[in-house]
Order: structure tokens, then sequence, then C-alpha cells
């Protein structure tokens, strides 16, 4: 199975994940790869519902064309193809030339998406100022 990883916030975080997808490849263990996003605002503009329902729908239907993916999802094709070309920019899909007719195939190479939001409710500085309890 494979699947990608993707962290959002924290940049220590994002870093120790970046250490340790390196290591991962170095080691060919877990078939995972990572995606960061910096902040919460990057990740819901990157994957938006519509986005992630499509990225479903290729996973599970593997369509041969853009235009079949489109139906899936029963959207408008140029929208879906705005959208597969943003997806492969983030590297959570290819697209792959040699369909039915010379059509452009989208790809998703994983089988699960895991997803690790780091949303602080408190800046740092202030959890020292915080009162203590007794």
């Amino acid at each position: 199975m494979t699947t990608l990883r993707i962290t959002v916030g924290d940049r220590e975080r994002l870093r120790e994940d970046a250490l340790q997808f390196v290591q991962d490849v170095e080691d060919d263990q877990n078939g995972k790869a990572t995606l960061q996003f910096g902040t919460s605002d990057d990740f819901v503009t990157g994957l938006t519902p519509l986005r992630l329902n499509l990225i479903r729908a290729i996973a599970e239907e593997a369509p041969e064309s853009m235009r079949e993916a489109a139906r899936l999802v029963e959207r408008d094709v140029s929208d879906v193809h705005s959208d597969l070309k943003q997806l492969e920019v983030l590297g959570i899909l290819t697209l792959e030339e040699g369909g039915p007719g010379g059509a452009i195939q989208p790809v998703v190479p994983f089988d699960r998406i895991e997803v690790h939001i780091d949303y602080p409710l408190l800046d740092d500085g202030d959890a020292d100022s915080a009162p203590a309890s007794a």
C-alpha cells in the first residue's frame, strides 16, 4: 500500500517530517510520500472538498481521460482540468499521455492519504504567560 502523508503547520514538525521522509526514501520501507502545507489556509485552498472527491473517484475508478474523470464527479471538464493540473503540481496525481485517442489519463499513485494538522490554539509566547493552577 502506498500512502501520501500531508502535514500542515508547525515548521519544526514539517522539518522533522521532511527528515523522516528522506530517511524513508533511503530505507525504502514504507511506501509513503509527504506533501507539506505551511498553513491551514494553504491546505484548505489546495485540497478543497471537490478536489478530494476527484482524487477518490480517480483512485477508485481509474478513468482513461480527463473527460471521463469529469463525468465521474459530474463536473465541468474545464473545471476538472484545472483541478487536475493543480493536483499534479502538488504531486498528488500524475497526468499520463497515451490514453485512448491520445487522451491524458489522471493517475493517483496512492491508496491512502493521511493528514496531520498542527493547529496551536495559543501562541508559544502566550503559553508561558498563562496563569498557573493551584
